[in-house]
């Protein structure tokens, strides 16, 4: 299985320090974002990961390479300015991906998800769930069993940004256009096919400075109880 980091966000709110890093490599607890990503996903197992960049994407490329460091293989989707959207960008790296299912994983979410759980999933769309954070207490959805249903009012869930797809998810996404993910998912709901379950480990959406020195104090001083 491959898996593909979302890494093209301009990342908006984190401005000004995005103004000149992109997002997955600002620093939280003495490394980049997106490298406690690579570091899970090599010790899980994977080996093929994709990433797609557009704001400052050369840095991405600069500060990871071939991943070789990591005993990966990166590879890069980029996109234009502006970038297309998670749906758009995942149905532009499909080359990239293969026919097999395929992991996704938010370039700007740290979280100690085993990701190595998923190698061998052949679900269509699976989506891994957390509880609501404060800055997003109404939630996305509600889970019926394994099934994924539409937020019910009574107890919901914030979707991680961890997923597993099948290319054929993106079928009807034309290259290059620019698409959010949330109709795809609404359409699965419609059609019962979409499933999911509920991560209660560690997981942040560093989606401010705050939330970002917030992140790095609390990773830095796990690192000093460890001394």
């Amino acid at each position: 299985m491959k898996a593909f980091i979302l890494a093209a966000g301009r990342g908006e709110r984190m401005r000004p320090l995005t103004d000149h890093t992109p997002k997955p490599l600002l620093p939280a607890g003495g490394k980049p974002l997106i490298v406690w990503h690579l570091e899970r996903l090599a010790a899980a197992g994977f080996k093929e990961i994709v990433v797609n960049h557009a704001h400052l994407g050369s840095q991405i490329e600069a500060a990871l390479g071939d991943g070789a460091q990591w005993g990966l293989h990166i590879q890069y989707s980029p996109e234009p300015p502006g970038a297309l959207e998670t749906a758009g960008g995942i149905a532009a790296a499909l080359p990239l991906l293969g026919n097999e299912p395929f992991l996704v994983v938010n370039g700007d979410v740290y979280c100690d998800i085993d990701f190595g759980r998923f190698l061998k999933s052949t679900a269509d769309a699976h989506l891994v769930m957390v509880p609501n954070p404060a800055h997003h207490n109404s939630g996305d959805f509600s889970l019926d069993g394994a099934r994924v249903v539409y937020a019910n009012g009574e107890q919901t869930f914030t979707y991680s940004g961890v997923a597993v797809f099948t290319p054929s998810f993106f079928a009807e996404v034309k290259p290059g256009s620019i698409m959010k993910l949330r109709p795809l998912l609404d359409a699965a709901i419609a059609a019962g096919t979409l499933t999911g379950e509920r991560h209660t480990g560690r997981w942040v959406d560093v989606g401010t400075p705050q939330r970002l020195a917030e992140l790095d104090q609390k990773l830095r001083d796990a690192e000093l109880r460890k001394v």
